[in-house]
Parts: C-alpha cells; sequence; structure tokens
C-alpha cells in the first residue's frame, strides 16, 4: 500500500499536536477527515489539514476510502469506537488507555484478529529513540541485572493541556474519563517499565489522592490527581511509580533504573537524556533525544510506526497486548487503592 488513508475521530489537543500534524509529515500518509461532536472544531482541523468533516463517527467508519482510523476521542468511547472501526475493515491506532475494563480490550484484539487488522495504541513513550536506546542498554548487561525502579510522571494537569483549557475538560468527567492521573499519566509509565524491563507486573499496592483538582463549583473532582504505587514484577524486580496532575513546576518524566552494576536515570536531569553511574565511578551520559512535554511537544513516532505497520503488514511497536496488560495494571491499582491492599494483577 503506497498511501494510506486516514479518518480521526476525536479532535481535541491529542489530534491537533500529535495525530493530525504527524500524518501531514508523512509522505505515506493522507488524512481523508474529521469528526468530533462539536462540528466547528472538526471543521478547524479540516480546513488547516484537508479532508471533510464526517457528521458521526459511524459515517467516517462506513467510508471506503478510509483505510485507517485514529481513535482520539474520550477514554469510554476507546472499546466502542475501535470495535466499530475494525469491523468496518479499517486499522486502528487507539489512544490511551486502551479501553475501560479487561473485557472490552480481550473484544478489542479479537476483533482485530477476526477481520485481519492492525490494532496499536498510543503509549508513545517507547518509540522516544531515548528510551529505545535505554532498552538497548538494559539488554546489553550495562547495568547488570536489574534490582528495583523508580518512575515519575508529575505535570500541572490536563485543563492546562486539553483543548479547552478550562476545569470543565472531559479528563475531570469520571463518566467520561473513568480513570484520573492513573489511567492518564500511569498508563504511560506501567507501560515505559514492562518496555525497560521486559518484564510484567506482578502485584500491586496503590495509593489514590484528590488534592487539588476542582470543578467550576469549588468541589474536588471525583477522580484522583495523584496515584503512587509499590509494585512487584514477575522477576523479583521492585518499584515505585508517582503520577500527579497537580505539579505547577517543571515538568517530571523521569525513570531511574538500580542493577546489581550500576544505575541508569533517564530523564532525571534535563541535561541529559540517558545517565549511568557504575559501581567503579564510571558515569556515561548518552544524549539521545528530548522528550515531548505539555508546553513542547515533540514528533512521537507512534503515527510513522502505525503508517509503517500499515504498509508493510509487520506488527506495530505497542500491540493489544501491551494496551490490555498496562491496563491490568491500571485495574489492580485500583483495586488495591480501593481496597487498601495488595492486588494480584489478573491478566
Amino acid at each position: 500500500m503506497e498511501q494510506v488513508k486516514v479518518g480521526i475521530v476525536g479532535c481535541g489537543m491529542i489530534t491537533a499536536r500529535r495525530h493530525a500534524p504527524e500524518y501531514t509529515d508523512n509522505p505515506h500518509a493522507q488524512i481523508v477527515g474529521f469528526y468530533d461532536f462539536d462540528q466547528e472544531r472538526a471543521g478547524e482541523l479540516a480546513a488547516g489539514y484537508g479532508g471533510k468533516v464526517y457528521g458521526s463517527p459511524e459515517e467516517l467508519f462506513a467510508d471506503p476510502e478510509i483505510d485507517a482510523v485514529s481513535i482520539c476521542s474520550p477514554n469510554y468511547t476507546h472499546a466502542s469506537y475501535s470495535i466499530k472501526a475494525l469491523e468496518a475493515g479499517k486499522h486502528v491506532l487507539c489512544e490511551k488507555p486502551m479501553a475501560l475494563t479487561l473485557e472490552d480490550t480481550r473484544t478489542m484484539m479479537d476483533t482485530a484478529q477476526r477481520m485481519g487488522k492492525i490494532l496499536m495504541i498510543g503509549h508513545n513513550q517507547r518509540l522516544l529513540p531515548t528510551h529505545r536506546k535505554a532498552r538497548e542498554l538494559l539488554q546489553s548487561g550495562m547495568i547488570g541485572n536489574i534490582l528495583s525502579v523508580q518512575s515519575n510522571f508529575r505535570h500541572s494537569g490536563p485543563e492546562n493541556w486539553s483543548v479547552n483549557r478550562t476545569n470543565t475538560t472531559w479528563f475531570f468527567d469520571k463518566n467520561k474519563a473513568h480513570f484520573g492521573a492513573l489511567g492518564d499519566l500511569g498508563a504511560h509509565k506501567l507501560d515505559i517499565i514492562r518496555f525497560l524491563t521486559g518484564d510484567e507486573v506482578q502485584s500491586i499496592c496503590c495509593d489514590t489522592v484528590t488534592r487539588d483538582k476542582r470543578y467550576p463549583n469549588g468541589e474536588l473532582i471525583d477522580l484522583e490527581d495523584n496515584a503512587f504505587a509499590l509494585f512487584r514484577m514477575r522477576s523479583g524486580i521492585v518499584g515505585t511509580m508517582n503520577v500527579s496532575w497537580t505539579n505547577y513546576g517543571e515538568e517530571d518524566n523521569s525513570t531511574i533504573l538500580y542493577g546489581d552494576k550500576g544505575v541508569m536515570k533517564i530523564f532525571g536531569d534535563f541535561a541529559d537524556d540517558i545517565v549511568v553511574e557504575l559501581r567503579d565511578d564510571t558515569r556515561v551520559k548518552y544524549q539521545v533525544g528530548a522528550i515531548s512535554t505539555n508546553q513542547k511537544q515533540l514528533k512521537s513516532g507512534i503515527i510513522d510506526d502505525f503508517v509503517e505497520s500499515i504498509r508493510t503488514g509487520r506488527a506495530p511497536t505497542v500491540t493489544g497486548v501491551d494496551g490490555h496488560n498496562t491496563l491490568a495494571v491500571i485495574v489492580a491499582a485500583n483495586q488495591s487503592a480501593k481496597e487498601r491492599r495488595w492486588v494480584d494483577v489478573a491478566y
């Protein structure tokens, strides 16, 4: 396939800042059109990037000209829209979290397999050159056996990123988002931990709190704006994860891995992408590439990977299994926070 023709469902900031410009930048992709419940917003993107405005997701999915669909709508629509698109014979790139339940993720994967179509999930951090270099170094044994992991993702909240830039954002609506910071930011960190270690989380202990995010009436939102987790992986690696929507300073998207030969710090110092400190006092720095922030978006690589997987027939870098397994940990973490105990992850 020389040219992949794409429809985009959902015209919020993730489309405006990532999907639309990155499809346009790819010589093998063409945007056919957009759908959003806000037709004016869809019209603005169509005017800027080309293509038509569809009156419904179903109309977009039914268009025979479209080969693939990006699902960039609120979380509660991810499963239903993805399944409809797959059943209509489209390849699907679905933003994270993959769905709200593991039953839905299984249905999404089953539908993709039955229809012979690609299902990719938008866990973009594993496409970052720095994370890929870090994985290569870890697999080479540079810091030896990984003993423990510490990973953070803290920024000032989705209301400072989302398209309307107010606390009326759907990210604060439990019916639409389902998850708070744990699903929004934790999805990224749990996936990158899995990617870097090549391991799966076995059990988790999590606490969630709502400290500062409020609805327009002044009441605290119904979703967590901070989550803190301890976890054990199948290989014995132990770790911590801290995600937050209440960091009103410089964004923190760091991961530190502690091995029996040394320590690897990824984005722990914004001047250096990877810093490795070994037991013999050797210190090595690798400057590979910066990470996107809410203030400065960089090319993610997720769109190029999706388009290339369609054109060549290879599996995408982030599969439905990756989305499913990451969601399984989030589900267990939510259960842990509610029941105040360690929970085994049920994949």
